[in-house]
């Protein structure tokens, strides 16, 4: 293969051009970044080729010769120094954060990822963790092309929204009347049996917990289990590759684009749940993965003297700065890629707060991102809901989301439960929950469909189980019923 050539800064990631190939990663206190090219199954490292230039903190070369299918990872040189909040490590092979398809799934064992707690690369556990890193693939530009006819939107006026919060797997999984190959799939999703029972539901609008590509902790592997939900995103711009069918001629995006393009013509609507609060390379002792090897000082919230920690607002053990634009345009970039290349119509953002925060810590509706939203012609247009709170401080902002947001409405949910459920509340608040809780949301002329008006969600009893239970009986995943909402207001009827 030849020498890289400069290439171009932009646009962040890998694109092909039917000569060969540009790479630019956004790692601007590195002293070096390497593209590291691997075989179809990204297990053997077939060369190591360094970015020749760096431009504005991004590094960025060009592969003559290389087009789609080829797979690679990122090798990032510096100073490993957490005092300052650097944790470069070349032993680690890193999964570009602009990847559109992940190739491999993060395998916590002590015995291949014991560089990584200490991930010093002076210690003598810092192997090379190249046969096991997550890789990524580059995708066909016909595979990311936007301007491929597809299905008329729904769009669902939000008076008339029906939304069901769905889990790509578990929907089908055990659907007796869905082929196997397409159980617990993308492809099952839009399956014909699914979608009649929707309709009958009267739903028209599909919520579907994370697929972004993501990695199960090292200690849910531990005991044997994995990230059901998907809350632990790596891959923003990648769907998760376990809920693909791996069907000849398809690949993950091919068959969510069609999975999509299926359920628009039934006449729903497609929202993504999305996790851009933390991600799955969680606190000092979790993997380095990609962020934290590219510019963990940049991309993650640092405290302490030392600024070796890690901010925790998310309960997961990290947390994005979003008060840092580079974070705040990658966030941009993915929700345009899944809007104008997937097809979907909007999203729920979990843990909404932290997006909304400064370079202080503190919330506001004029921040970055928000900002950032707003402005943009393509997303401003589409359903926008916020998980309006989170554990970091003033982490309660149900009814502060700027004009054109929803909010998840947890008082409204109580109120519902305990009034229908319980016989408790009073009619007072039942009246004021019934009526679009207009002491939190009418202002600055927020509509009354603002408040999304729910009464079950994954965070706790599914409705059989609310009507099932008079306690939470979360025996299954080896936490001992210790996790989880304990006040559901639900009757075992």
């Amino acid at each position: 293969m030849k020498p890289l050539q400069i290439g171009k800064p932009w646009p962040l990631g890998t694109q092909v051009d039917g000569r060969g190939a540009n790479l630019a990663v956004w790692a601007p206190d590195a002293t070096r970044v390497d593209w590291c090219v691997f075989d179809d199954t990204g297990t053997l490292e077939l060369g190591r080729h360094t970015l020749p230039a760096c431009t504005d903190g991004v590094w960025h070369g060009w592969m003559p010769g290389a087009g789609p299918g080829l797979v690679y990872g990122l090798r990032a040189h510096g100073p490993w120094d957490p005092a300052r909040g650097h944790r470069f490590n070349p032993a680690k092979v890193l999964l570009d954060p602009y990847a559109r398809e992940v190739v491999g799934s993060y395998v916590g064992d002590l015995a291949l990822y014991r560089g990584d707690d200490p991930q010093d690369p002076s210690q003598p556990a810092a192997i090379d963790n190249a046969a096991v890193a997550l890789k990524a693939r580059v995708l066909a530009a016909a595979e990311l092309d936007r301007r491929t006819p597809r299905p008329a939107r729904p769009a669902v006026p939000w008076s008339q929204t029906v939304l069901y919060e769905v889990h790509v797997k578990g929907a089908t999984q055990l659907h007796p009347g869905v082929p196997a190959s397409q159980r617990g799939r993308y492809a099952g999703l839009a399956h014909p049996l699914f979608l009649a029972h929707m309709r009958r539901l009267g739903v028209t609008t599909l919520s579907l917990l994370p697929v972004h590509a993501r990695a199960d902790e090292a200690r849910l592997q531990g005991l044997g289990l994995s990230n059901y939900w998907g809350y632990s995103s790596i891959g923003f711009l990648a769907p998760e590759p376990r809920y693909w069918t791996g069907r000849p001629g398809t690949s993950p995006t091919s068959e969510f684009r069609s999975m999509v393009d299926a359920l628009h013509t039934a006449g729903f609507e497609v929202v993504l749940d999305v996790v851009f609060n933390h991600t799955a390379e969680t606190d000092e002792a979790g993997p380095t993965l990609s962020f934290r090897g590219l510019a963990n000082a940049r991309y993650y919230r640092l405290e302490g003297e030392d600024r070796s920690r890690y901010i925790n607002w998310a309960g997961c053990g990290n947390v994005l700065d979003l008060s840092e634009p580079r974070v705040v345009q990658l966030v941009i970039d993915s929700l345009r890629h899944w809007v104008e290349v997937m097809g979907v119509d909007g999203f729920r953002f979990d843990l909404a707060p932290i997006l909304g925060r400064g370079a202080d810590g503190s919330f506001s509706r004029a921040s970055g991102f928000f900002t950032a939203l707003q402005a943009d012609p393509v997303l401003s247009r589409t359903k926008l809901i916020a998980e309006p709170w989170d554990i970091g401080p003033g982490g309660y902002q149900l009814g502060a989301f700027p004009p054109g947001w929803a909010e998840w409405n947890d008082r409204w949910r109580d109120a519902m439960r305990a009034f229908w459920l319980r016989g408790g509340g009073n009619r007072g608040e039942f009246a004021h929950r019934w009526a679009a809780s207009s002491t939190e949301f009418h202002h600055g002329g927020r509509a009354p469909a603002a408040s999304v008006n729910f009464l079950t969600a994954h965070d706790g009893f599914t409705l059989r189980d609310l009507l099932k239970y008079d306690h939470k009986h979360n025996e299954a995943n080896g936490e001992h019923n210790r996790d989880g909402h304990h006040h559901n207001s639900s009757w075992n009827c």
